[in-house]
């Protein structure tokens, strides 16, 4: 796997759309102060790829994708793997309630003339290839598909991030060899061994196929093949004999069938003569039919008089008064008398109210009188009062005091009010006072009533005169009406005249009706005598048609009794003629049908001759028979002989299969002791080992040599006579240098012997190159310059030490600020 290009937004650091091109970067590093975002951008390659990133730990960490306060991240990679290139993108998203899931997923297989550049438009995953993933569960096939390392490998072998840098050199034996088996595609052997074991398993069915068919195949014998050759010469034969009589028997069958048609014209023919009989009431029909027409003749004059009458009253009805215009002349009458009372009534109900109401008036006015008289008296008694008030004014000021409030003249309480004393001229003037305005109240509250009684009188009065007028007015409108009538007696004369005539008119309508229904019934039953007519001729009519080949007499339409004597007795006459000729034909019929035998048994003998079971119907193809067990027996005759050929083709493909069997089955027994594969990951750990321990001599100085026992590994310290240590004895420094050896290796030469795509195209390094001494560090720079300069590898380092950093041609500076981490490329 080799990046091509990444693309972040909203990952982790990387708040802001940030790209990382790695075009013609075969030798880079990332540089940057501690904490800017170096190995983010290891973990944006891995998330990209697996979902996931190694310092996460796993796949629940996916929270730690998000930058801080984002709610979306973005991830796009652009790689190449075993020539074909891929982009693989990953979408992060944060829900309304917190949590954190991926959104979108996928992988695609992008085109050899795919531009690069189309990616600055956006990180949509539309129009990107051919699509080999669209969730994350397909991706995880997809990608181990692509990349041929899962991701406990990939991240032991390609991207190296901080803390599992010596994962590989610290894996168990069985963990390790499983990585050497993904890396040489040692898995080939396995499906070797699978597919030579299915060989073996097909190509034993297959015998075991071809000795039941064989089984099956044993009739085809030779004696089979001659016997039934010689049966099919027989039956050849008798095709030919058949052929010969059969013309013989079909002449007797024809003339046998004539003799029967000619039997079955007479008696067909007889049939339909005896079936020619007149109905019983033909007679009868023809006698209702003229008598229902003379009824129906009468029926329809005494229509024709009856409606000429109703016409005649119909116009002296119109000639006379209507009836109604003279009952309401009458009613007029009525109204007048009855409204020339009432308005006489009304009259006098008038003079009534208005006697009435001008006594009420006058009450009124006397009212009025006497509650201005009381008005007077009652201003005399309060001027009396005031007058004696002003004489005694000690005595009209205790009327105004209280006890316990101030007096109005000196301000002091007043503890008791005096009482006024006897005979003074206040109390008199006081009394006299009260006795006038009671008197003027109650003449007040009697003026009140009277005038509401006037009001009432005159509201009468009006009503009644309107009532008096409106009816006098109606009695004028009838009046004038009335001017021109000739009375009443005159018009209730003209109205029993006019009744009388209406009363006639109406029962000459209903005669008109009962006349007209008589004339429906009529015509009905003269319809129906006429149906029955029709009916007679047309049965006539069936019956003669039913004969009409033979010739029967011409029929008189005016009489359909006669008509049906006629034809009756006709056929009698033929009946009687055809019994005689019936003889002879029954003769006939008797002479062929034993000719037709004769012929049929001397072909039954034909097959019975050859052995062959003759046809069982009676109008059976007899040389289509002989000829289809001819060609029965010539069918049998290829059959064996297919079946011989056939069985020995099977012979031989059996022995084929049988071979190839064994040749298969010895394979998978070979490959299933894994001794082969076992042997070729020792042959590869010795490689890797080799090459390894000679890296690491170079970073030691001499110091160290790495070797392994049983899949375990061993360091041999040449400093200390040299020494078999563990590697997990190692210090920091020293199982830096180990792993780093290990990976260099694993890169620089296993990826050349890797036969499947597991494909070692590039190696980034995330550790502490800052523990080196100058020496191991210059060595660690020289090896990755080789590894690079050889052009089948990208190598890359995450690393903050200037002085490895200024060896490497391609730069990534990574820096932050407050809102995002962003890289510069620097270099080539």
């Amino acid at each position: 796997m080799r990046p091509i290009r990444l693309d972040l937004a909203g990952f982790t650091v990387f708040r802001e759309e940030t790209t990382l091109d790695f075009t013609d970067a075969d030798f880079f590093a990332l540089v940057g102060p501690t904490g800017s975002g170096k190995s983010t951008i290891l973990d944006a390659i891995c998330f990209a790829l697996y979902g996931t990133v190694p310092r996460w730990g796993g796949t629940r960490g996916i929270g730690n994708a998000l930058a801080p306060s984002a709610t979306e991240a973005r991830v796009r990679l652009v790689f190449e793997s075993a020539r074909e290139r891929y982009v693989a993108t990953r979408v992060v998203r944060r829900d309304g309630r917190g949590n954190v899931k991926t959104a979108a997923a996928g992988l695609q297989l992008m085109g050899s003339d795919f531009d690069v550049t189309r990616l600055d438009t956006g990180m949509s995953l539309d129009d990107l290839g051919e699509v080999l993933a669209g969730t994350p569960a397909e991706m995880d096939a997809a990608i181990l598909e692509a990349v041929g390392l899962p991701y406990e490998q990939f991240t032991s072998c390609v991207v190296l991030p901080q803390g599992q840098f010596a994962d590989f050199l610290h894996a168990k034996p069985a963990v390790r060899q499983q990585i050497l088996v993904n890396l040489l595609g040692l898995h080939v052997y396995e499906s070797v061994q699978k597919r030579a074991a299915d060989r073996a398993t097909a190509a034993a069915a297959h015998v075991t196929a071809a000795d039941q068919v064989l089984g099956g195949l044993a009739d085809a014998s030779d004696e089979a093949v001659d016997s039934a050759a010689a049966r099919a010469a027989r039956l050849h034969e008798l095709t030919a004999a058949v052929e010969e009589a059969v013309p013989r028997l079909r002449a007797a069958e024809r003339d046998a069938e004539t003799a029967r048609d000619a039997l079955a014209a007479i008696d067909a023919e007889l049939t339909l003569l005896a079936g020619v009989r007149a109905p019983g009431d033909v007679a009868d029909v023809a006698g209702a039919v003229l008598a229902t027409r003379v009824t129906a003749a009468d029926a329809a004059a005494a229509v024709r008089s009856a409606e000429e009458r109703e016409e005649k009253l119909r116009g002296e009805v119109a000639a006379a008064a209507e009836t109604a215009q003279l009952r309401l002349l009458l009613d007029r009458h009525a109204e007048h008398a009855a409204l020339t009372e009432q308005v006489s009534w009304l009259a006098g109900a008038v003079e009534a109210a208005e006697v009435e109401h001008t006594a009420a008036a006058a009450a009124v006015d006397l009212a009025r009188a006497q509650e201005a008289a009381a008005g007077a008296d009652l201003e005399r008694a309060r001027a009396a009062y005031t007058e004696a008030g002003a004489v005694d004014r000690a005595a009209a000021l205790r009327a105004h005091l209280t006890a316990g409030e101030p007096c109005p003249v000196c301000e002091q309480p007043v503890a008791d009010v005096p009482a006024v004393p006897h005979g003074s001229a206040v109390a008199a003037a006081k009394t006299a006072g009260e006795a006038a305005k009671a008197v003027w109240e109650k003449a007040v509250t009697a003026l009140k009533q009277r005038e509401a009684v006037a009001r009432e009188t005159e509201r009468g009065l009006d009503r009644k005169r309107a009532q008096h007028d409106s009816e006098a007015a109606r009695l004028r409108e009838i009046a004038a009406v009335l001017a021109e009538s000739p009375g009443e007696a005159a018009l209730r004369r003209r109205l029993a005249e006019a009744t009388a005539l209406q009363e006639k008119l109406d029962a000459a309508g209903s005669a008109v009706r009962t006349a007209r229904e008589a004339q429906r019934r009529a015509q009905a039953t003269a319809e129906q005598a006429e149906a029955q007519l029709r009916r007679a001729w047309k049965a006539f009519d069936a019956a003669r048609d039913r004969v009409g080949r033979l010739g029967p007499p011409p029929a008189d339409r005016d009489d359909v009794a006669g008509a049906w004597r006629v034809l009756v007795g006709w056929a009698d006459d033929e009946r009687e003629a055809r019994r005689t000729g019936r003889a002879d034909a029954e003769a006939a019929v008797a002479d062929a049908r034993g000719s037709t035998v004769r012929a049929r048994d001397t072909i039954l003998a034909l097959f019975a001759g050859a052995e062959v079971e003759p046809p069982r119907a009676a109008d059976a193809d007899l040389v289509r028979a002989a000829a289809v067990a001819a060609e029965r027996a010539d069918a049998l005759h290829r059959r064996l002989v297919e079946r011989r050929e056939q069985a020995a083709e099977l012979r031989a493909t059996r022995a084929a299969h049988d071979r190839d069997g064994q040749v298969a089955k010895s394979l998978a027994g070979h490959l299933r002791a894994n001794n082969f594969e076992r042997w070729l990951l020792e042959e590869a750990l010795d490689l890797l080992v080799d090459g390894a321990s000679r890296i690491l001599r170079e970073l030691s100085s001499g110091q160290y040599d790495l070797v392994h026992d049983k899949g375990e590994f061993f360091v041999v310290d040449h400093h200390d006579a040299g020494l078999r240590r563990g590697v997990r004895t190692l210090s920091g420094g020293e199982t830096f240098q180990a792993s780093l050896a290990l990976a260099l290796a694993l890169s620089e030469q296993l990826a050349g012997m890797s036969t499947t795509a597991a494909s070692l195209e590039s190696i980034v390094l995330d550790e502490g190159f800052g523990t080196l001494d100058a020496a191991t560090l210059d060595t660690v720079a020289a090896t990755l310059e080789n590894l690079a300069a050889r052009g089948d590898r990208m190598v890359g380092v995450v690393t903050h030490v200037p002085a490895l950093a200024d060896r490497v041609p391609v730069r990534y500076v990574v820096s932050k600020d407050a809102r995002s981490a962003r890289v510069e490329r620097t270099g080539l």
